[in-house]
């Protein structure tokens, strides 16, 4: 069996969510260990986060148990390794039952038979061929705010384009390291360029977590603000960007599958052209793994 370590917020959650149903589609035995939302896990983390997919609806989740775990591991994942597990990694990777991810793509992972995957599997090319599917069946709950449905009527009847602007812990020094100064406002005013040349009669719907920010900075008829969706509401505020038109997305998952989830024909999703600091673009890898996405460099070029 291939067993996918769930863990991260709900953006991440879902490429997780999105890998395992890949494997499924090749034939594979493949399931979900959600222990990382375990009580004892989580009062370790510095930033503890809950298990979010089990509040969206037609979702195929197969758990797998401690036991099984286990049986495949020989120890739960955070345990540490035993010597012979240790000395068969260090001959060949391969060999280990974890494979932890290391590199932005790794397609060798759909020719296992018995893994334990950890990772969030960000690019676009691990699942892209079943977007469609994945957007059939992931559904979210009816809302209990009226103003997430008047806001679907109204990004449904004009050339409406999602922003994702994140800051909040991206803010913070050991997250800004790792995240900051990508998503500049270089890089958004080159975005919103970029789909105004496009689609002149565009309007804007800003979703952040900082909209004191968005507000001063996003004036005028052709923005709209919306910031009422909060904790475990937040979900829909990837459910009103993937109704949007056309995306411009943040270097965040969460914004990814606004842009993922969104069906319409013709549409524009940008992103930037590195996802953390640590990256090196390379431009011609990057329009293979991410097709159909536009990339902006956070000096505002499109690569």
């Amino acid at each position: 069996m291939i067993v996918v370590r769930v863990m991260g917020g709900l953006g991440n959650q879902l490429q997780q969510y999105a890998l395992y149903r890949k494997i499924e589609t090749l034939g594979l035995e493949a399931g979900l260990d959600f222990s990382w939302f375990d009580r004892e896990v989580q009062e370790n983390m510095k930033a503890p986060r809950e298990l979010e997919l089990n509040r969206l609806e037609g979702l195929s989740l197969k758990t797998v148990s401690p036991e099984q775990v286990r049986a495949l591991l020989g120890r739960r994942y955070e345990e540490r390794e035993g010597i012979f597990e240790k000395v068969k990694k260090k001959i060949n990777p391969s060999f280990s039952p974890v494979f932890e991810e290391t590199e932005m793509y790794h397609p060798e992972i759909f020719g296992w038979r018995n893994k334990y995957l950890v990772g969030y599997w960000a690019c676009e090319a691990y699942y892209a061929d079943i977007l469609d599917r994945l957007r059939a069946e992931i559904r979210f709950p009816e809302s209990p705010d009226s103003r997430n449905t008047e806001t679907v009527m109204e990004v449904e009847e004009c050339e409406s384009v999602s922003i994702h602007i994140r800051r909040g812990d991206y803010l913070d020094a050991a997250n800004a390291a790792m995240f900051g100064n990508i998503c500049t406002e270089t890089y958004y005013d080159k975005a919103v360029r970029y789909v105004k040349e496009r689609r002149p009669d565009a309007v804007f719907y800003l979703f952040s977590d900082d909209s004191a920010y968005t507000r001063e900075r996003y004036r005028g008829p052709e923005y709209r603000i919306v910031d009422w969706n909060k904790k475990e509401n937040s979900c829909y505020d990837i459910m009103l960007m993937s109704r949007c038109k056309h995306n411009i997305c943040a270097n965040s998952t969460f914004s990814f599958w606004g842009a993922r989830l969104n069906g319409h024909e013709g549409k524009i999703m940008i992103r930037p052209s590195i996802h953390k600091n640590t990256q090196v673009c390379v431009p011609e890898r990057m329009k293979q793994l991410w097709a159909g996405w536009t990339l902006i460099s956070p000096e505002g070029a499109c690569i």
